[in-house]
């Protein structure tokens, strides 16, 4: 059974939400964060990415990073301001970018659950990362960004969204990435109804937010190595959504070089185990992959074979690599090599051929999404999907709801 928990969070005053939201402290780089930030006292990044605010020479996780964080957060509550609610509540927080519409449930979600596994994760986590947010956690006392989890979708709760939504929300406002953000506070009656529905699902996923996760569990253990009693970090701020809503876009892939191949002797021996012919920039399906080459696209069709030995292993980016980067390319480690990078398929398959043009690669492959389906699946199986397979977007805000602990 999955825990859901009200809380009593920290949040912004509404006519000033959308000068707090920020985009996720983790994918920006310091400089974007510092360019973002620029003219907005306001925005959650003087807290989430405090460097910012400091000598550009400064270690993002010097001492004097985290103590400038804490001093930000403390200014933010005060002119913001930032208020905590007088209950704890539940909220619908709903995401619309174009055509797409995702509404998810925000509450606090239990730190047991996740290391249990209830709360079934996908991807590996580094320590590095860990470590800062966990050290964030600790010296604001908060979790002030949400993980994104999904779960199989239960009608119960999609009434209750519906019901709550027709009112007026909260927040509601547009970022200047286009995407609308609206948010909800669920009345007390609907709160119990989404406990027990939520008591009734036997597991979650974390789709976004590994590290918040992993970092939430740690700073739990880190407060009772100190003798403290967790209390509110037994649980971690989080906002799942339903599984058929969650939209996955393309992660996509450049290499540097050819590894001393020209274009066509790379096409001829792609050509001579795989069907390459003249395509579109995005694949049309499963199982191919469009590859921009020498100015030209073209699609690729991956040779399927039997029956992968995992899910993960079924994948069009665990494919590509076995198949084409890893013998024609010479790539490694895709987390180590650098000759390989990574270009979220937000970005367009524009910023696929800018890189090729440019010169900063030499070829670029654009992947076909993978299914929230094979996500589960491969969490139910225990599995680690390969690096960089899958981009969430829309993005939650950080900022909007702040869990103290």
């Amino acid at each position: 059974m999955a825990a859901l928990f009200p809380f009593r969070a920290l949040r912004p005053e509404p006519a000033v939400a959308s000068d707090v939201a920020s985009v996720p402290y983790d994918v920006v780089s310091t400089e974007e964060a510092r360019q973002l930030a620029a003219g907005h006292p306001l925005s959650f990044l003087h807290a989430s990415r405090a460097e910012i605010d400091l000598d550009p020479d400064v270690d993002p996780h010097a001492d004097a990073v985290y103590a400038r964080a804490r001093q930000n957060f403390d200014r933010l509550r005060r002119d913001a301001p930032l208020v905590s609610e007088d209950v704890p509540s539940l909220y619908f927080y709903r995401l619309r970018m174009g055509s797409h519409v995702q509404t998810g449930l925000a509450g606090c979600y239990s730190v047991d659950d996740y290391d249990r596994d209830v709360i079934l994760k996908h991807e590996k986590t580094r320590k590095d990362k860990e470590d800062d947010r966990t050290r964030h956690m600790l010296e604001l006392r908060a979790q002030t960004g949400p993980v994104f989890l999904t779960y199989p979708a239960e009608p119960a709760v999609d009434r209750i969204a519906a019901d709550v939504a027709s009112e007026s929300p909260l927040f509601d406002f547009t970022a200047p990435d286009g995407v609308r953000h609206a948010l909800w506070r669920v009345p007390a009656e609907g709160t119990a109804a989404l406990v027990r529905a939520f008591e009734a699902l036997p597991r979650l996923y974390i789709a976004d937010g590994h590290h918040r996760a992993a970092s939430a569990a740690r700073a739990r253990a880190e407060l009772r190595a100190r003798g403290e009693a967790p209390g509110a970090a037994d649980r971690f701020l989080a906002v799942a959504f339903p599984h058929d809503q969650v939209q996955i876009l393309a992660y996509n892939r450049i290499v540097k070089d050819l590894g001393g191949k020209r274009p066509g002797e790379l096409i001829e021996a792609l050509r001579a185990t795989h069907r390459v012919d003249p395509g579109p920039a995005t694949p049309a399906r499963k199982g191919d992959v469009s590859m921009f080459l020498a100015g030209q696209w073209y699609s690729v069709s991956l040779l399927q074979g039997p029956a992968a030995a995992s899910p993960g292993e079924a994948l069009d980016c665990s494919l590509l690599h076995h198949q084409v980067l890893a013998p024609l390319l010479g790539i490694g480690d895709v987390r180590t090599d650098p000759r390989i990078d990574f270009v979220g398929g937000a970005r367009g398959t524009g910023a696929l051929e800018h890189a090729v043009g440019s010169g900063r690669a030499a070829v670029a492959f654009s992947m076909y999404p993978v299914a929230v389906a094979e996500l589960m699946a491969i969490s139910d199986a225990g599995e680690i999907m390969p690096p960089k397979s899958t981009w969430f977007e829309p993005k939650l805000r950080d900022g909007l709801l702040i869990h103290e602990i």
